[in-house]
């Protein structure tokens, strides 16, 4: 299963910092992670980075005490920015760290690669999986009505990866002819969850 930008420990982060922000986003956030661990069952959990916000704060606890709820489940991480812990304290809770993995031709890292105009699918040594811009698409109504959604974007090359967390922005993408989008929206859910998720 993959999924990426998490951004775990982020309301605790604003919280240390003055912000008021309340810690059920947080908690939400990793009842969705948990619904969808328990639906897939997967043998593995791959993070295409920024699994944790910043410096460890008293939420990371809960992912501890969380993640030794899944101990036959291998959690991989791609390291994103935002993923600034030493490795040894990755390593003591269970989390494999790589700065990218390849798995069955397939390339995750953490942020997308640029490809030039002209190049063409033959070109392409490895398709990638990424995430980092949380990508998003403005959808329009009627009566001037638009919603900013996030989504998952393929490219030719490429697969971006929507933020898992709610707490996050979107970035809006401009996609070009042989792009391909799938909005996220409450219609795409499994079992009540948002389905910002890769099961493979």
């Amino acid at each position: 299963m993959i999924g990426s930008d998490l951004h775990l420990g982020k309301t605790g982060h604003f919280r240390k910092a003055g912000l008021a922000m309340p810690a059920q986003v947080y908690k939400e956030d990793l009842q969705r992670l948990f619904a969808a661990l328990q639906h897939f069952k997967p043998k593995q959990l791959l993070i295409v980075g920024d699994l944790f916000h910043s410096e460890a704060n008293k939420e990371f606890d809960w992912f501890i005490r969380w993640r030794n709820d899944f101990h036959t489940t291998d959690f991989s991480l791609v390291k994103g920015n935002h993923d600034i812990l030493k490795d040894d304290w990755y390593g003591n809770n269970g989390i494999v760290v790589n700065k990218e993995w390849n798995i069955e031709g397939l390339k995750f890292l953490h942020a997308p690669e640029e490809t030039s105009a002209n190049q063409t699918l033959n070109e392409i040594v490895q398709p990638i999986i990424s995430g980092h811009i949380h990508p998003g698409i403005l959808v329009s109504g009627i009566g001037r009505q638009h919603l900013r959604l996030p989504c998952f974007y393929f490219g030719e090359s490429q697969c971006i990866l929507p933020a898992f967390s709610h707490f996050t922005g979107t970035y809006l993408l401009k996609p070009q002819k042989a792009d391909s989008i799938f909005v996220i929206t409450s219609a795409n859910r499994v079992k009540g969850e948002q389905a910002a998720i890769i099961a493979m």
